[in-house]
Order: C-alpha cells, then sequence, then structure tokens
C-alpha cells in the first residue's frame, strides 16, 4: 500500500447512496480504495455502485439499517467475506426529524436521532474495531454537526446527538489508540441536493448565511468533504486522534 494514500484499502461508508456519503464513496473509490456501501435503502446502494463499478472500483452494496446492531454486524461480516479485511469506517448515515424548539422536542424525535446516530455510530465501530485491532491499523471517521457545537436553535435532539458522537470519538480514540486504530470527527458544511432543495426554499436565510462566510460557498462532497475524510482514512492522520475537523469553509469559527 502507498503511504499517505488509500490505495488498497478496503472502507466502509455509511450512507454512501446520496448527499456527502456518496461523495465520500465516489472520492475514495477514484483514489484506489476498495468500497462497501452501507445504505438503508437499495436502490440507494445499488446506483452509488454501479457509479463506483463504472469507474473501475472493487464496491459492494450492503443493505443495512444502522440502528440495528443485528443488520451492522451482518454487514461488516460481509465486508470481511468480501474482501478478507476492513481498514477503515466512515460513518456518515443518520435519519433526520423535522425541526423542533426544546420545548416542544417528542420522543420520538430524540429516539430517532439516538438510534441512527448515536447508536448506529457506535454499533458499527464495535464491529469493524476487532479486524482493525487484529491487524493492527485502523481508521474510523464519524460526522457530527457545528450546530451541535453552536447549539443551533430549532435542533435540539439533532444537536444532542452528535454531541454524543463526538463524545463517543474522543473515549473510542482513547481506548484504541494503542491498537493502531485512531478515530476522528468531521463537521462538514457541504450543500448536498438536500441542502441546496433548503437553500432555495428559504432563500433569504440562506444568503445572509453566505454573506459573512469566509469562503463565500457552501462545500461540495466530493471535492471538499471528501478529501479531508481520505486523509482521516491514510496512514496521513497517524498522528490524530480525538479531534473534531471543521470542514466547512471557516463557516464556524467561533465553534
Amino acid at each position: 500500500m502507498t503511504e499517505h494514500s488509500v490505495a488498497g484499502r478496503v472502507v466502509v461508508v455509511t450512507g454512501a447512496g446520496q448527499g456527502i456519503g456518496r461523495g465520500v464513496a465516489l472520492h475514495l473509490g477514484r483514489n484506489g480504495a476498495s468500497v462497501v456501501v452501507a445504505e438503508w435503502k437499495a436502490h440507494r446502494a445499488e446506483r452509488t455502485v454501479a457509479e463506483l463499478t463504472e469507474l473501475g472500483v472493487p464496491a459492494a452494496a450492503s443493505v443495512c439499517d444502522i440502528s440495528q446492531k443485528g443488520q451492522v454486524d451482518a454487514m461488516v461480516s460481509e465486508t470481511m467475506e468480501r474482501f478478507g479485511r476492513v481498514d477503515a469506517l466512515v460513518n456518515n448515515a443518520q435519519t433526520f426529524r423535522p425541526q423542533a424548539p426544546v420545548a416542544t422536542v417528542g420522543e420520538d424525535d430524540v429516539d430517532v436521532f439516538y438510534a441512527s446516530g448515536v447508536k448506529g455510530t457506535l454499533w458499527a465501530m464495535q464491529a469493524v474495531y476487532p479486524h482493525m485491532r487484529e491487524q493492527g491499523w485502523g481508521r474510523i471517521v464519524n460526522f457530527a454537526s457545528a450546530a451541535g457545537i453552536v447549539g443551533m436553535p430549532g435542533y435540539g435532539a439533532y444537536n444532542a446527538s452528535k454531541e454524543a458522537i463526538r463524545a463517543l470519538t474522543r473515549t473510542a480514540a482513547r481506548e484504541w489508540g494503542r491498537d493502531g486504530v485512531v478515530v476522528n470527527c468531521v463537521c462538514p458544511g457541504a450543500a448536498s441536493k438536500r441542502g441546496q432543495d433548503a437553500a432555495a426554499r428559504d432563500d433569504e436565510a440562506h444568503r445572509e448565511f453566505m454573506r459573512d462566510h469566509p469562503v463565500g460557498r457552501q462545500g461540495d462532497p466530493e471535492d471538499d468533504i471528501a478529501p479531508v475524510v481520505l486523509f482521516l482514512c491514510s496512514d496521513a492522520s497517524r498522528y490524530l486522534t480525538g479531534q473534531t475537523l471543521m470542514v466547512d469553509g471557516g463557516a464556524f469559527l467561533f465553534a
């Protein structure tokens, strides 16, 4: 394997059927990784795998509801059967709920965010860890959000789940570093198709946000977010663990 690259590595990307996850999967594949697309909707998984296959990337789809531990364990077992190893895990997937102020956050809101975000991240980390420990090398990249760090109004349940993911990241970094497994977190600022649609629905708010944006634009999943994830999945990040990288063009410098 080439130093500081992902050539020859096997990477699992959850939620890779669309948006940031898809961009990460494509970028890692273009740079030599074999990619497992873990996605709860089969047609999305197959669509991304078809794109990767067209690029000549060894890829596999695994239909997986990350909130279900048994399905996550099965997904990692399938990865081992297909590729014989798992080098990196990108925990991108999380189910969303409508915005709600803290005073009206419901039990369903909390349950969905914690089941898909916190538990899903934890189950996947637990599933890959024994394999990474055995080979003495592993990379785990979790996804959080600046919204949780700054306490963005209207996102109470979401913010809490993302901050819990950052706590898991720091704890695993302390516990697994001696095993050659480094664990870091990314807070992305990217305009996925969903984000672009949301901006179009509330164009005034979007313009207000972009007015003070240091770089002056939203990020692109494949060109702006994925290269940082690639770094975190490579040997270049061997001395970086337990950290949160704000990959947002400086939008939340105060975070």
